[in-house]
């Protein structure tokens, strides 16, 4: 049988994170023309509160442990203009070992841009590279096409 997982009790239900970015040529939409203004593209905006759950929890892991995210629901509100100064905001909603969930929202100073759920889980980093040693092995393996 498994062992049980268990994470440092510090991390818990309210532990938060704001991650601050500045909307620019780095994170707008590749698809802006003459007729479409440049935005904070939606990826970039998912990643950004993506690190701002990383970055929550992150002074609270071992040192072989990392968060990974595993699931993201978020729904993209309204548009950043470029030189938006965007907020975005990661808060402990639910802790099952080893998974950590996270009620995300980004917001600038006019009104609310983005908001939803992630969730992330906690591995132990050598069990992970040689998962992913043993997966790009088996890569390697394969006839080229």
């Amino acid at each position: 049988m498994k062992p049980q997982p268990s994470l440092n009790p510090a991390i818990k239900a309210g532990l938060s994170f704001d991650e601050q970015i500045v909307v620019g040529p780095e994170n707008q939409i590749v698809f802006a023309d003459d007729r479409m203004p440049p935005v904070l593209a939606t990826p970039w905006l998912i990643a950004h509160m993506e690190y701002a759950a990383r970055k929550a929890i992150a002074p609270y892991l071992q040192a072989d442990e990392r968060s990974v995210g595993v699931t993201v629901d978020i729904e993209h509100l309204a548009p950043a203009p470029v030189g938006d100064r965007v907020t975005c905001r990661a808060r402990v909603i639910l802790v099952r070992p080893p998974f950590v969930t996270f009620a995300v929202e980004a917001f600038d100073e006019i009104e609310p841009l983005a908001r939803g759920v992630h969730k992330r889980a906690v591995i132990h980093v050598d069990r992970f590279r040689a998962r992913l040693e043993k997966k790009a092995k088996a890569i390697g393996e394969r006839p080229q096409n």
